[in-house]
């Protein structure tokens, strides 16, 4: 588990570490941002990566120290990062779908499973793709089983594309306008815990909704 220690002393000091690299680094530092959100949204590998408390921890520098950072060009810069982060991950699972999913059947790799993935994804796939943008670890895997499920691609830009607009404005005007109040500057890390569980709430509730169903089956 060492692996995991050094993402979330990232993420329960995130303010203290963004201060300093942004002051290591200067502009460096919007690149920086970039590649975190990047790599949380666009590589399965990393779903631990802060997402919302990132941008909202940086919204909140921006606030403190607008030398250091603009809310305005970081914006601008971090839209991007999703949205090229699910087009990477669509496609990995695009392509890897296919070779994954090429045995006749095995307990994992069942062939269904790929059917049932874009019976899903052609039901529910415009919302939940945007939806997926506010649950951390959801928001890694959903492009990826997206791409899997050989979801209409355009369909799936124009998702992709409004989910980024929702969430990279919102949560950096967030920290931006709420980050400087005293109370939130000095609970900071009581205040990253609460943006994680309310981003995950939604998930929770598909988890109860569903555990519900079944025992009323």
């Amino acid at each position: 588990m060492e692996f995991l220690a050094a993402p979330i002393n990232f993420i329960l000091h995130i303010d203290v570490h963004l201060a300093e690299l942004a002051a290591a680094y200067g502009t460096w530092i919007y690149g920086i941002l970039f590649l975190i959100i990047f790599c949380e949204t666009g590589l399965v590998a990393t779903p631990i990566l802060p997402g919302d408390s990132l941008l909202f921890a940086a919204g909140a520098l921006a606030a403190t120290n607008p030398e250091a950072m603009s809310p305005h060009l970081m914006v601008i810069i971090l839209l991007f990062a999703p949205f090229c982060g699910d087009n990477v991950n669509y496609w990995v699972g695009n392509k890897l779908g296919k070779k994954v999913f090429s045995k006749p059947k095995s307990l994992f790799f069942n062939p269904e499973y790929l059917n049932r993935t874009h019976q899903f994804y052609e039901k529910y796939g415009p919302k939940m793709v945007i939806i997926a943008r506010f649950v951390p670890i959801v928001r890694t895997f959903a492009p990826f089983v997206a791409g899997i499920g050989k979801m209409h691609y355009p369909k799936f830009i124009l998702m992709s594309s409004i989910g980024s607009l929702l969430w990279v404005p919102s949560f950096i005007y967030a920290g931006y306008f709420f980050g400087g109040i005293p109370f939130i500057k000095k609970n900071f890390t009581l205040v990253i815990f609460g943006i994680i569980f309310v981003s995950l709430l939604p998930a929770i509730f598909e988890f109860v909704k569903s555990r519900t169903a079944k025992k009323a089956n």
